[in-house]
């Protein structure tokens, strides 16, 4: 039965944007139970299609032609009060990000009320131990702690569980998925999926999922519809299309994914390591430790160990809340370690403090995971890469050819210069980010999942270009991801963290192919897509 028919579905831009639609001659249907995935790159218009379904188009973007019928009825065009009782009630959405999603000041228990009381269901009690019961139903652990707090106590899975939850809380004929997985490591990733597919079966509802990730698509789909630039490029069963694409578009797309099967050992370095980190340590505390709060300690960094050689890029993988990232920040000293030594041309960093260590750090830089928040939005592109510079004594002229020379370096037009970030898509503010983090000249590069919420194609693009400039430039780099994919494309070793610690460290093949800790083996065996993977290395 078809639940939900799209024909002929144009979304105008505002004037002035770089193309006349967001979304162009969109035709598709959705059966009851179906799992629709739409893939396609950034601006490529499927969440823009998802949004016209929901009547949450941006302001200056609307539909000028076509139709969307749903359960029979043309919902394209229905008032703001028309929408009410559809909109959360039939047909519900996860957002992305629920951080920004979810509002920061309202408890969880109180947003999940909030459901009901928007559409005069149930009353207080009820929605409370309604809500309890969805927030067991989607597997948060300890729901009644959970109930009592606000988003940022949570994890990013949690958090995302909260959204499906209240996405589920009137029971939708349809759920629609932006992207709800993206910036989650493997093990949350694979839960939410279950999640997802095991809601489908037990309610019977329709599922449109948007995403970038044909791994994730080869897990759950049913059908898939490839979008570029506002259209539709291909359609048709999961297997169709993921093993035999038509397209140019879908293949090189598919081309684009990272595997686990490019990694490969590497011979063992034997020269003087360029960064030794020896026993760092890093414990955070929450909370006032009196009467109205509860004191925690988290050990975020427990006796972390390693060696970085000139001209090696280390993988430093784990789940969210391992621990890596932390290490990256007390590394370049963004954090201050509470132990341990970081060792780089033979002094300890970890130590140092003023001049000392601003000296230290120019040879030390970092690329950081959201380009849109860690640029200046007020600033333009050349004070962006030329304030550093200038800060270590570099005249402004000089500062200025170095940085239309970064430009170049990675990809991107001198015009660029006069530019804001907002000007720029994720990959360009990504590229942005590597020229800043090379200004200085570093001989250590940091990435923190510096392409973990990049489409296939433009992520790739930004692996090919660091690699590149790794050899180029004879850098060393600590890859900090959570996708093992990536770090079998960029790394020569890994090292997998759990709750602070190390737990295996080898060569790339070697940890992927054969590990030795269960652990590692639960992180590959949570990477989506392995199946599809295997038959795509048997087909060619």
């Amino acid at each position: 039965m078809t639940l939900l028919s799209i024909r002929d579905l144009d979304i105008a831009l505002p004037v002035g944007a770089d193309r006349l639609y967001a979304a162009k001659h969109i035709n598709f249907d959705l059966a009851a139970g179906e799992i629709l995935c739409i893939v396609g790159e950034s601006g490529s218009g499927k969440s823009m299609s998802a949004n016209a379904i929901m009547g949450l188009l941006p302001q200056g973007v609307k539909p000028v032609n076509g139709s969307i019928t749903f359960d029979g009825k043309e919902i394209l065009g229905l008032s703001e009060r028309e929408m009410l009782p559809l909109r959360g009630g039939r047909i519900s959405m996860i957002f992305q990000e629920p951080l920004s999603a979810l509002n920061p000041l309202m408890r969880v228990g109180a947003q999940i009320a909030e459901v009901f009381e928007a559409h005069g269901a149930l009353n207080g009690a009820e929605r409370r131990e309604r809500a309890l019961k969805l927030l067991d139903e989607v597997g948060i652990p300890d729901p009644d702690a959970a109930i009592r707090a606000y988003p940022f106590q949570l994890s990013g899975g949690q958090r995302q569980r909260v959204m499906i939850a209240m996405a589920l809380a009137l029971e939708p004929d349809i759920l629609i998925a932006d992207e709800p997985t993206t910036a989650l490591d493997v093990t949350t990733q694979a839960q939410i999926l279950k999640l997802i597919e095991d809601l489908r079966k037990s309610r019977g509802m329709a599922v449109i999922f948007i995403t970038h990730d044909f791994g994730v698509v080869a897990d759950i789909a049913d059908r898939v519809i490839v979008m570029q630039k506002g259209e539709i490029v291909e359609s048709g069963s999961a297997d169709d299309v993921l093993l035999k694409p038509q397209h140019p578009y879908t293949r090189a797309l598919i081309d684009a994914i990272p595997r686990l099967t490019r990694g490969g050992d590497v011979e063992e370095v034997k020269h003087t390591p360029i960064l030794t980190v020896e026993g760092l340590q890093k414990t955070f505390s929450t909370g006032s430790g009196t009467l109205f709060g509860k004191r925690r300690v988290v050990k975020a960094v427990q006796d972390v160990s390693f060696e970085l050689y000139a001209g090696e890029t280390i993988g430093i993988v784990g789940e969210s809340g391992s621990g890596k990232s932390t290490v990256g920040r007390c590394i370049v000293r963004l954090l201050d370690p509470d132990g341990g030594r970081v060792l780089m041309d033979g002094a300890d960093i970890a130590h140092m403090s003023g001049a000392e260590l601003r000296d230290q750090r120019r040879k030390l830089q970092m690329i950081f995971q959201d380009p849109f928040s860690s640029l200046n939005p007020r600033a333009r592109v050349s004070r962006i890469l030329t304030e550093g510079l200038i800060a270590f004594g570099t005249p402004k002229a000089d500062a200025q050819t170095k940085a239309r020379e970064l430009l170049e370096l990675v990809g991107l037009d001198a015009s660029a210069m006069m530019r804001f970030p907002h000007e720029f898509s994720g990959g360009q503010r990504q590229r942005i980010g590597i020229a800043r983090a090379l200004a200085l000249d570093p001989s250590i590069i940091i990435a923190d999942e510096a392409v973990s919420a990049l489409d296939v194609s433009i992520q790739a693009q930004v692996l090919d270009l660091l690699a590149e400039l790794k050899e180029r430039l004879h850098l060393s780099m600590l890859f900090i991801t959570h996708d093992l994919r990536v770090a079998a494309r960029i790394c020569d070793r890994i090292i997998v963290m759990q709750k602070g610690r190390i737990v295996e460290a080898g060569p790339v093949g070697k940890v992927l192919h054969d590990p030795d800790t269960d652990y590692t083996r639960s992180l590959l065996d949570a990477i989506p897509g392995q199946d599809y993977e295997r038959a795509l290395a048997e087909a060619e």
